[in-house]
């Protein structure tokens, strides 16, 4: 029942407690009746599609995934704040640093 909007997933490799995980930065156009639920039925199916994932998360080596829900228009706003506002500019679904999710966090819906 949740439709996706936009997305953006970043890497949080030095949480201030427990193991590193991904964090996904969602905007919904009709969010999910539980979050928890979708963050397992999500986490579940990514690590049925990547065995890397899946060790991973079974060796301790990362926890389940996170998700921040962002504003309506977050990735809009985000995407005209540096300037790149526009059919031909996409945000970045996958990050190796925290640069963009730094700025989503300032987005995101609490």
């Amino acid at each position: 029942s949740a439709e996706i909007k936009e997305f953006h997933v970043a890497p949080q490799v030095n949480p201030k407690s427990g193991l590193p995980f991904h964090e996904w930065f969602i905007e919904f156009e009709r969010t999910p009746s539980c979050l928890d639920e979708f963050a397992l039925l999500l986490d579940n199916n990514l690590q049925k599609r990547n065995v890397y994932y899946k060790d991973l998360i079974t060796d301790g080596i990362l926890r389940h995934l996170k998700i921040s829900c962002v504003k309506k228009n977050g990735f809009i706003n985000y995407m005209k704040s540096v300037g790149k506002l526009g059919g031909q500019n996409k945000t970045p679904r996958l990050a190796n640093d925290r640069l963009i999710a730094n700025q989503l966090t300032i987005l995101k819906n609490d």
